[in-house]
C-alpha cells in the first residue's frame, strides 16, 4: 500500500482558511479522540470545509459528510490534508457484502418482541419511541438527552412490543459510556430486534455505526429517518437496493410526525416471525488483508474458546483485530492461556506494517469505504448541502459580534419572562391557597386537625405549589433551546471562554439542564468522553440553579426587590456559573492537574420546535413536581409542622395561656381593647411555643452556625430541610413563619410575615430580620450549599463516593463563605 504524501506538502485543517476545502490525508496522534474524530467522518480522502470560527476565533466550525462539527484549533492541527486539487489515494475500497450461514442462535419466539432502539444523536430515535409507544420521553436537538435507556410497551397484532431507547451514539467501540452502555446491552440483553434509526439528511456519517450492528450479527431493521429532508434535498435513494445489500428491511420514516412507524413495526414483525435457529446473514466484505486476518482469529477462537453462541465470533474477531481493550478482555475471561489475544495482537502488527497505520483507524477506513461503495450504487445528492437554510441562521446566532449577546439575551429573556408571565398564575394560585385555609379555619373546629390542615399542609405544599407556573414557564423556554438545536450553538460560542477556566465546552449543555434540574444534568455529562471533564461538570453542575430554588427567589425578590426584579434573578444564576468555573479551575488544578481535555461536537442543523414537544416536556414536569409535592414534600412539611407543633405545654406557655384566660374574664375592660389585648397575648404564645418546639429547640442549637450570615434560627432549620428537596425551603418557612397582619391584595401572608418579622434577642431585637441584603444572602447560599439527596445520588452513581463527599462538603462551606461575603459587604455599604 502506499504510503501518506509527503509530510511538507501537508497542510493541517487550521491551515484551511473560512470558506476553502481540504482533503483530509491523516490525523496524527491516537486514542479516544482519534477515534471520535474517525466516527465523525474525519476519515481519508474525505472533503472537509471550513464555515466559520466561534466568536472568539475558537473552535472552529467546519462541514464534513454533510453534517457540521466544531474542533478546537489545536485539534484541528492534528488532522492532515491537502487541496482539493491533489489527488489523494484511496486505500479504502468498497467490497460489497457477503451472505453466508451464522451462528446466529435465538430464544424460543414468543408473543412479546423486544425491539433495541439504536442511532446517532440528533436522529429523532426518542422522537420514533414517543410516537411508537405513545410514552412522552424528553426529546432534543443535542447530543447527550437519553443517557439510559428506557422502555415502552404497546401492542401490535398480536404482539406486545418492547421497545427500549438507547442512547444516543456514533459508534459502538470502548471511548464514552454511551458506546460501551449500548453495545453491552446489544451483546448481553440480546434482544429479538435492533431498529436502527438513520437520518436520511446525513446518511454517511449514520451508517458508520450500521456497519458496527452488521458486524455484531444481530436481526435488524432499518428508519431512515427525516426522510423527507433527503427528499427537500433534491436527493434520491434506490431504498431497494440498498436493503438488498445490506440485508435488512429499510423503511423510510419522519418520526416527529408520526409517518412511516406503523410500516417499521409491520417489518419487525416480518423479520421477527422469518427468523430461524440458524439464518442467512450478510456481512461486510472488508477486502482480502483484513478478511483473511478476522478468519485467522475467528480460527483460533473456535479451536480455543466456548462462547456457547453468545457473542458473534466475527464481531469480536474485528474488535480485537481494532484493539478494543475491553473486547479483548472479555475474550480473555473465556481464554485461559491468552491463546486469541496473541493471534489477535500477531495479526494486528502484520495490518499495521502493511497499511503504515494503526489498526482501528484500517478497520474504520475500510467500513467507510463500504458505506460510500453503497451510497454510490444507490445515492444521488441533490443540490449543495452548504446552502441549506438549516444552517444558514448560524451566519446571526453564532456571528463574532453578535454571538455573545444573543445568547446573553435569549438566557435574561427566559429568567425575565419566568419571571413576568409566572407572577399571573402565582397569583391566582396564591389567592386560591389563601381562601382554602380562610375555608377551613372556619369550617373545621380548633384542634389538632385544624392546625395541622391550616398551618402544615395548606400553609407548606400550597406554598411551593403556587410557583409550579414559574416552573413550567422556565423549562418550556429550556425545551425551546434544546429543540431548535441552539444548545449546541451556546457551547460552540462558549467552549474557547470555559476551556480557559478549566471547563469543557459541551458542559455548557448540562449546565443549561441543570437550570431545570440537576438529575438529568448530571446524567448528560455521559457525553463528555474525557473523565476529567465529565468529573469536573459533574461536581459543578450543582451550581447551576435548579427550578427547586426557584419558588425561594421568586418568594425574596417579590417581598424585597420592587425593581429590577429579572436582573436580580440574572445575578443569581451568573453567580452560580462563575462559582462553577473557580471550582473547576481548582480542582483541575489540585485532582487533574496532567490531564487535558479536548472538544469535537456535532452541530445539528436548526429545526422548528414543536408545539407538542415543549407542552409534553412542560407536562411531564409538573406531573414530575407534583408528585414530590404529594410526597416528599408532603411528608417534610408535616413533620416540620409536628416538630415546630410540639409540645404544646410548657410553664411559659402556660403562662401565656393563664393571662389570655385572665384578660377574657375581665368584666371591666371595653371588647375592643380585650380583643386588642387577646390578640398580642395570642401572638406572643405562638411566638413563644415555636421557640420552645423541638424544631425550635434544634433551631436554637444550631443558630451560631447562621448567625455570622445574619440568618435566624428559622432561617437555619428552613435551609437544613431543604436537604432533602430545595422546594421544602418554602414550605419550611410557611410553617415556621406565622403572618401577624392579613395579607393586603398585592403581597401573600408569607412575604408580608418576611417583611414585618424581627429578632426576638440578640444585640438586634426589634429590629427586622429581612433586609434586602439578607435576602439576597440567604438566596445566595440556597443556590450554592449543598444539592438535594437525589443529586448527590447521582453524583455517586456518574462518578464515586468520594466526589459525592466531596460535593456535599465543598457546596456547604463555600455557600457559608459567600453569603458571609454578602453580609460583610451590606455592613460597609
Amino acid at each position: 500500500m502506499s504510503n501518506v504524501e509527503s509530510k511538507d506538502n501537508v497542510l493541517t485543517l487550521a491551515d484551511v482558511k473560512t470558506g476553502e476545502y481540504g482533503v483530509i490525508v491523516r490525523i496524527t496522534g491516537h486514542g479516544s479522540f482519534r477515534h471520535r474524530l474517525m466516527e465523525m467522518g474525519f476519515v481519508r480522502g474525505e472533503k472537509v470545509k471550513v464555515i466559520r470560527n466561534a466568536p472568539l476565533r475558537d473552535p472552529i466550525e467546519y462541514e464534513i459528510m454533510g453534517g457540521h462539527v466544531s474542533l478546537r484549533r489545536i485539534e484541528a492541527r492534528r488532522v492532515e490534508v491537502v487541496p482539493v486539487t491533489e489527488e489523494v489515494a484511496n486505500n479504502y475500497l468498497f467490497h460489497g457484502t457477503v451472505t453466508e450461514d451464522t451462528e446466529r442462535i435465538l430464544g424460543k419466539a414468543g408473543k412479546q418482541i423486544n425491539v433495541a432502539l439504536v442511532g446517532n444523536p440528533n436522529c429523532g430515535k426518542t422522537s420514533f419511541f414517543n410516537h411508537a409507544t405513545g410514552m412522552r420521553e424528553k426529546v432534543g436537538n443535542y447530543s447527550g438527552v437519553t443517557v439510559d435507556s428506557k422502555v415502552g410497551y404497546f401492542k401490535y397484532k398480536d404482539y406486545t412490543i418492547a421497545l427500549a431507547d438507547l442512547p444516543g451514539t456514533y459508534s459502538l467501540t470502548e471511548y464514552t459510556p454511551e458506546e460501551l452502555y449500548v453495545r453491552q446491552y446489544i451483546m448481553e440483553q440480546h434482544p429479538d430486534i435492533v431498529l436502527n434509526i438513520a437520518d436520511a439528511s446525513n446518511l454517511e456519517r449514520n451508517l458508520f455505526l450500521t456497519t458496527q450492528l452488521i458486524d455484531m450479527n444481530v436481526p435488524m431493521v432499518m428508519a431512515l429517518n427525516m426522510y423527507d429532508e433527503l427528499e427537500k434535498n433534491g436527493d434520491k435513494l434506490d431504498i431497494a437496493t440498498l436493503s438488498e445489500l445490506f440485508g435488512f428491511p429499510i423503511v423510510p420514516t419522519v418520526s416527529s410526525r408520526g409517518t412511516g412507524i406503523e410500516e417499521v413495526m409491520a417489518r419487525i414483525v416480518d423479520v421477527y416471525e422469518n427468523l430461524e435457529e440458524h439464518t442467512k446473514h450478510v456481512h461486510i466484505n472488508y477486502g482480502v488483508d483484513l478478511e483473511r486476518a478476522i478468519d485467522i482469529i475467528k480460527e483460533d477462537m473456535r479451536v480455543h474458546l466456548d462462547l456457547s453462541g453468545a457473542y458473534s465470533t466475527r464481531y469480536l474477531a474485528i474488535e480485537m483485530l481494532a484493539g478494543d481493550k475491553v473486547i479483548t478482555e472479555l475474550v480473555g475471561k473465556f481464554d485461559d492461556d491468552g491463546s486469541v489475544a496473541k493471534v489477535a495482537a500477531e495479526q494486528r502488527a502484520i495490518i499495521e506494517k502493511r497499511y503504515n497505520e494503526d489498526a482501528a483507524t484500517i478497520v474504520s477506513g475500510a467500513k467507510y469505504g463500504f458505506v460510500r461503495g453503497a451510497l454510490l450504487e444507490t445515492f444521488k445528492q441533490g443540490k449543495d448541502r452548504s446552502k441549506q437554510p438549516a444552517y444558514s441562521v448560524d451566519k446571526i446566532l453564532t456571528n463574532r459580534w453578535l454571538g455573545f449577546p444573543i445568547l446573553i439575551f435569549f438566557l435574561w429573556f427566559m429568567f425575565q419572562m419566568t419571571f413576568t408571565l409566572g407572577a399571573y398564575p402565582q397569583a391566582w394560585l396564591e389567592s386560591f391557597f389563601g381562601w382554602l385555609g380562610e375555608v377551613t379555619t372556619r369550617v373545621l373546629p380548633d384542634g389538632i386537625v385544624k392546625d395541622l390542615l391550616v398551618d402544615g399542609i395548606i400553609a407548606g405544599v400550597g406554598g411551593v405549589c403556587s410557583f409550579l407556573p414559574n416552573i413550567l414557564i422556565l423549562f418550556f423556554f429550556i425545551s425551546v433551546l434544546e429543540d431548535t438545536g441552539y444548545m449546541a450553538r451556546a457551547a460552540f460560542i462558549m467552549d474557547k471562554l470555559m476551556h480557559r477556566m478549566g471547563l469543557h465546552g459541551k458542559s455548557f449543555i448540562p449546565y443549561i439542564i441543570g437550570f431545570g434540574c440537576s438529575v438529568p444534568a448530571i446524567m448528560a455529562t455521559r457525553t463528555l468522553e474525557n473523565r476529567k471533564d465529565r468529573i469536573l461538570t459533574i461536581i459543578t453542575v450543582p451550581f447551576m440553579s435548579c427550578s427547586a430554588r426557584l419558588p425561594v427567589y421568586l418568594l425574596l425578590i417579590s417581598a424585597f426587590f420592587t425593581k429590577h426584579q429579572g436582573l436580580i434573578l440574572t445575578s443569581i444564576y451568573l453567580l452560580g456559573i462563575v462559582m462553577a468555573v473557580v471550582t473547576s479551575l481548582i480542582v483541575k488544578k489540585a485532582a487533574f492537574k496532567h490531564e487535558r481535555d479536548q472538544f469535537v461536537m456535532e452541530l445539528p442543523p436548526y429545526r422548528i420546535p414543536t408545539f407538542r414537544n415543549a407542552v409534553i416536556h412542560m407536562w411531564d414536569k409538573s406531573v414530575q413536581y407534583l408528585k414530590k409535592m404529594g410526597t416528599v414534600i408532603l411528608v417534610a412539611t408535616v413533620i416540620i409542622w409536628a416538630l415546630e407543633y410540639f409540645p404544646q405545654h410548657s410553664p411559659a406557655i402556660d403562662a401565656y395561656t393563664a393571662q389570655i384566660e385572665q384578660v377574657e374574664a375581665d368584666g371591666t375592660l371595653d371588647e375592643g381593647v380585650k380583643a386588642e389585648r387577646v390578640a398580642q397575648l395570642e401572638l406572643d404564645r405562638s411566638a413563644c411555643q415555636i421557640e420552645n418546639s423541638y424544631i425550635g429547640r434544634f433551631g436554637k442549637f444550631v443558630a451560631p452556625v447562621f448567625r455570622p450570615l445574619g440568618f435566624d434560627w428559622q432561617m437555619g432549620v428552613s435551609l437544613i430541610t431543604g436537604f432533602a428537596a430545595k422546594e421544602i425551603v418554602v414550605s419550611s418557612m410557611g410553617v415556621l413563619y406565622h403572618s401577624d397582619a392579613e395579607a393586603d391584595e398585592n403581597s401573600s401572608a408569607l412575604q408580608k410575615s418576611l417583611q414585618t418579622h424581627t429578632w426576638s434577642s440578640g444585640p438586634d431585637i426589634g429590629k427586622p430580620v429581612f433586609t434586602p441584603w439578607v435576602a439576597f444572602g440567604y438566596m445566595v447560599f440556597i443556590l450554592l450549599y449543598f444539592p438535594c439527596v437525589a443529586a448527590l445520588t447521582a453524583v455517586k452513581r456518574e462518578s464515586n463516593g468520594k466526589w459525592m463527599l466531596f460535593t456535599a462538603v465543598y457546596t456547604t462551606t463555600v455557600a457559608w463563605l459567600a453569603a458571609f461575603l454578602v453580609r460583610l459587604i451590606s455592613m460597609a455599604v
